[in-house]
């Protein structure tokens, strides 16, 4: 499960990943990356963790199918989170073929979304 301070949660948050981050899309994901993003909610001088949000739309399937890819995406994301800058957040909005793709394909996809946006990989 991904930690409490790790998830996303204000539709402003994720309205501002989507709007003025980078995007890398994959046959059964699109991730949307705002790196480094200072977060105006949080008290102090610390650096802000990451922070993860998801979106599955009903065009995924009917709401077991759409529980079942948010659970694998976000045992996903738990492992890479620690591959963002501090302060970044990232939103993974799932397609219509994540419904049928099994957690390989979704890892693999996630994998070469994320390789992309964090610099490993070209156009």
């Amino acid at each position: 499960m991904l930690p409490t301070e790790n998830r996303l949660r204000r539709r402003e948050d994720f309205a501002t990943a989507v709007r003025r981050g980078r995007r890398a899309g994959r046959p059964a994901l699109v991730v949307h990356l705002r790196s480094g993003a200072t977060d105006p909610h949080a008290p102090g001088e610390s650096a802000p963790p990451t922070r993860a949000g998801f979106v599955v739309s009903k065009a995924v399937g009917g709401a077991v199918v759409r529980n079942k890819v948010k659970r694998r995406l976000r045992h996903l994301m738990r492992d890479r989170i620690d591959l963002f800058p501090p302060g970044s957040l990232v939103v993974v909005r799932a397609l219509p073929g994540a419904g049928d793709a099994d957690h390989a394909l979704l890892a693999r996809d996630l994998d070469a979304a994320l390789t992309r946006l964090l610099g490993g990989g070209a156009r």
